[in-house]
């Protein structure tokens, strides 16, 4: 299982959210950049870069300092917030992406993410951000009328190279996955790769998460917070 360390831009620094509400943020940090060179010296395999700014503002707002994240590393970064259309996607893959997200678009108009999709295969993925089971979408401000689980089941058809599953109540809480909720997604997705996000707070909810065989997790604030050190969350998905 890999681990993808969170990095989350707004206004050009590294913040974190509280269950996604915005008005409920702390600054991390005035330079993601030397974050980003710092959790590649860890050892992180992925980087998980969101431009909270672009989603909600529905286009990139970040993209300059995106670009500069991707090329200051030598290893992978996944992209997302903001991504809605196909020359958005393009314009992150070309700044240096490996993976693109899509997340509202693909809620919205399925028929224009599978074109995406097929445009570039295996750089995008569908990120399903739920609230109770339900989907969120556009920066997490307004509701979907489908389910992740749902919507995980109809990934493969879009031709998703993953799916990204968060559980907005949890995430930046520190209180622990959900993982209930990610194995019902891991199982509608039917093979595609799922990467869990939303609550990691402890090695033992890394562990948790890695025993449901999921393919990934994104952590966010307890990187930030010291409650849990990259190098023996990378041990434990070492050694699941």
């Amino acid at each position: 299982m890999i681990v993808y360390p969170a990095i989350d831009l707004r206004g050009g620094r590294c913040v974190r959210l509280l269950e996604g509400a915005f008005e409920r943020e702390t600054v991390y940090g005035d330079d993601p950049v030397a974050v980003a060179r710092g959790f590649a010296a860890a050892g992180a395999r992925w980087l998980h870069v969101v431009d909270l700014d672009g989603a909600r503002a529905g286009r990139p707002v970040q993209a300059d300092l995106v670009a500069a994240i991707c090329a200051a590393v030598r290893i992978p970064v996944q992209v997302g917030g903001g991504l809605r259309d196909g020359a958005a996607v393009e314009s992150a893959l070309a700044a240096g992406a490996a993976r693109a997200v899509l997340g509202t678009l693909a809620v919205a108009d399925p028929e224009r993410a599978a074109a995406i999709c097929g445009a570039h295969p295996g750089r995008v993925a569908i990120g399903l951000d739920a609230r109770d089971g339900r989907l969120r979408v556009a920066g997490w401000t307004a509701g979907a009328e489908t389910t992740a689980t749902a919507a995980a089941a109809g990934a493969a058809g879009l031709g998703a190279a993953a799916v990204i599953y968060t559980d907005i109540g949890r995430d930046g809480t520190e209180r622990g996955p959900d993982l209930d909720g990610t194995r019902a997604v891991a199982r509608a997705a039917g093979g595609v790769p799922v990467i869990a996000s939303g609550g990691i707070g402890a090695l033992d909810h890394v562990r948790a998460v890695a025993a449901l065989g999921v393919a990934g997790v994104i952590i966010g604030r307890a990187l930030y917070t010291g409650a849990v050190r990259l190098a023996d969350a990378l041990a434990v998905t070492q050694a699941a």
